[in-house]
């Protein structure tokens, strides 16, 4: 009866886990043909990214403290607790600032985020990949 009691308690557990992101992940908005990352031209700095940034759908936090030289990003992920990223990494693509980060803590087993800076809105856009339920949401953080 308690095994029954265990094996059910795990299979919610599961289920919520697999089924969270679908709860809070919000579709983004198309940004408008007319605007200002559209025509950006400017030089792109990659240490425009320290700093705290929230998931407002979740509450999930990146705190990114430093930039290394080849793009490798001091970071930490909160949900709500500290989780180290496995990677952090920043990329320059013409004027466009990537970021990728990969969770193989706390049981997220290979989930990533790849995002990109928006400095029209100051945000991180962009998709996260649940690796346990195998889906991918579009996300953002904005800066704290």
């Amino acid at each position: 009866m308690e095994h029954q009691s265990k094996r059910r308690s795990v299979i919610v557990i599961a289920t919520l886990l697999a089924c969270a992101p679908r709860v809070f992940a919000q579709p983004l908005a198309p940004r408008p043909a007319g605007s200002a990352a559209a025509g950006a031209t400017k030089a792109v700095d990659a240490s425009t990214l320290k700093g705290n940034w929230v998931r407002p759908d979740g509450g999930y936090r990146i705190a990114i403290k430093g930039v290394g030289p080849n793009g490798e990003l001091e970071a930490i992920y909160f949900n709500p607790t500290a989780l180290p990223f496995s990677r952090a990494q920043t990329s320059v693509d013409g004027t466009t600032l990537r970021v990728f980060l990969e969770l193989r803590a706390g049981g997220y087993d290979g989930s990533t985020y790849e995002l990109v800076y928006d400095p029209a809105s100051d945000r991180l856009v962009g998709t996260y990949y649940q690796a346990v339920a195998k889906q991918k949401f579009s996300v953002y953080f904005a800066r704290k």
